[in-house]
């Protein structure tokens, strides 16, 4: 088995030569790198309209060379071609890992356990179209014969953090937006109270659906908030409707595995959108998951452009050699970054505020895929796997965690741009149209991270000795810059698909297991144990029975909760 190693990578020959090549590195400072013309070219790479510039990275072309030898002793192809073939890698759940298949063309065999797959997967993008083009064109409508304007999509992790990001980048594109005229989307994660006010509040429930995404339908906060929002759509419409199966039949709707819990809880079986165990959640926005209450907001054929976008990388990063494919390039460098040179943190930092909830989502996507103590041996890793990542859109990072990146801790960033503003402002009175003031501090950050400014420029500029020292920039902080050409349906799949397989790629080298997530059950389980001594203690009036401190507490939130 390819990924049951016999040894971890950090003992292989590639490794260590690497390991050597570090201090070779620091013999460099990107001021003198970043004006190697030659140097430049050869760390550029483009896929159609996409651009990728690393030359701010801390890289020589000898060391690109040496990370591709590390990638090749990961049998990095054997690895992939097993993902993209659907054979079970995802080891300890033993399940086939093919978001890939999720976004395939239909005429595509991918075979899981002696099944083609994609037959499945169009069946329930051919049930998708038909039903979405429904409620869209008001053919389906409510309880009170009112068509359905308002979705709220009940999802929590996975179930949200990628549909969510999706919806709100489509919301200035027009041809999107222009689809979305007179509708509400908006989703409810939290089990937080306030979550629920904001994501009911003004609706009609005469007009408003509920997706309930869970797959096994037992996920406690979804569950929690779907009876809440059961209730909530009982309490508006019984008066109005002839029978509460009616409500909940024209109201409620579900992405889950579980048909049998669905219809108990009121669902009718036509309106059961499935997905597999082979999609992890963090991965599932191309299915059902996302592409349901996507699809009702914006259409169908606007969400079916981000599907061919997606796929469009998933053929780049399977057939593209190493040296000119984007996501093993961004996998490289971070695995770099952060077993090497020992930086821990990575910043996504969009230059299109289309994307504000981008960084949130590929937070999840990374550190819940690489976030890993052990290899799939078992053994614990002898390195740091994972990083820290974090981000905002550009300008507004600049004004609040820059300084750090700037002038505090070395934090690896990847700077994402597009060519093209999908809402181009240009005054007559203004030098540059707005969009080319946001993109010149895209060009300007990377350039500053990487060259800084010396005591000897500042002496120059005939800066006070005394604020000298505060205003050195040491420079040398690494950068990735990605520009594409226009942010729509069809470039967003691209963005999206980069980014997962970037993850995929680190993890196969670290030889972990990047499409599980232990590490996420123990506070649940915790969690349960506690909601039965809070109930108890709701009746009793005290709390024990756990440690000291969550025992104090505990009984402190329960004297002030009363109160």
């Amino acid at each position: 088995n390819i990924f049951m190693s016999s040894g971890p990578i950090s003992e292989s020959l590639p490794w260590k030569t690497l390991k050597e090549h570090v201090s070779v590195i620091h013999n460099y400072h990107l001021r003198e790198l970043i004006n190697d013309k030659n140097r430049c070219e050869s760390l550029r790479a483009s896929h159609n309209d996409i651009l990728l510039d690393y030359s701010r990275q801390l890289v020589l072309t000898e060391t690109m060379e040496k990370l591709i030898n590390l990638l090749e002793e990961s049998n990095f192809d054997e690895k992939r071609k097993s993902m993209f073939s659907g054979e079970k890698i995802n080891i300890t759940e033993n399940r086939a890992v093919l978001h890939i298949a999720l976004r395939s063309p239909a005429d595509s065999n991918i075979n899981v356990d002696g099944k083609n797959v994609i037959s499945e997967v169009h069946n329930v993008l051919t049930r998708i179209e038909k039903f979405s083009q429904n409620v869209r064109s008001g053919e389906f409508k409510g309880c009170t014969g009112k068509p359905i304007r308002s979705i709220v999509s009940i999802g929590i992790g996975g179930s949200y953090l990628g549909p969510e990001f999706v919806f709100e980048a489509l919301k200035t594109d027009k041809a999107a937006s222009s689809q979305a005229a007179g509708r509400n989307l908006r989703f409810l994660a939290n089990v937080d109270p306030v979550d629920v006010e904001r994501a009911f509040n003004g609706l009609d429930a005469e007009e408003t659906m509920v997706i309930v995404v869970s797959k096994t339908f037992t996920t406690a906060e979804t569950m929690l908030n779907a009876r809440t929002a059961k209730k909530w759509l009982l309490s508006n419409l019984k008066e109005k409707a002839s029978t509460e199966q009616e409500i909940y039949s024209k109201h409620i709707v579900a992405v889950s595995t579980s048909i049998k819990r669905c219809v108990e809880f009121g669902i009718d079986s036509d309106n059961i959108f499935g997905f597999w165990d082979w999609v992890g959640g963090r991965y599932s926005v191309c299915s059902a998951v996302g592409m349901l209450p996507l699809s009702m907001h914006y259409s169908f054929p606007i969400m079916k452009e981000f599907l061919i976008g997606a796929n469009d990388i998933d053929d780049h990063f399977l057939k593209t050699e190493a040296k000119n494919n984007i996501p093993v390039i961004l996998g490289l460098i971070g695995v770099w970054n952060s077993s090497f040179l020992g930086y821990g943190s990575r910043a996504l930092l969009p230059y299109s505020q289309a994307l504000l909830r981008f960084p949130a989502h590929i937070q999840q996507v990374d550190m819940e895929s690489n976030g890993k103590r052990v290899d799939l041996n078992g053994l614990k890793l002898p390195f740091e796997a994972g990083e820290i990542d974090f981000g905002e859109p550009g300008t507004n990072g600049q004004h609040s965690f820059y300084q750090l990146i700037h002038q505090g801790r070395i934090i690896p960033c990847d700077f994402i741009g597009y060519c093209k503003s999908p809402c181009p402002i240009k005054s007559e009175d203004e030098s540059v149209s707005n969009h080319d003031e946001l993109m010149t501090n895209f060009f300007a950050q990377p350039d500053a991270l990487a060259c800084g400014k010396t005591l000897e420029e500042l002496e120059k500029e005939g800066v006070p000795e005394i604020l000298r020292p505060h205003k050195v920039f040491p420079g040398n902080r690494p950068s990735s810059s990605l520009l594409f050409s226009k942010l729509n349906a069809f470039s967003l799949g691209q963005l999206l698909a980069i980014y997962e397989h970037r993850t995929a790629v680190q993890g196969f080298i670290w030889g972990l297991n990047s499409f599980d997530q232990w590490g996420v059950e123990l506070g649940k389980k915790l969690a349960t144990n506690i909601r039965d001594e809070l109930k108890k203690a709701r009746e009793e009036g005290s709390f024990s029975g756990f440690n000291p401190s969550t025992t104090f507490m505990m009984n402190h939130y329960i004297n002030h909760s009363n109160s």
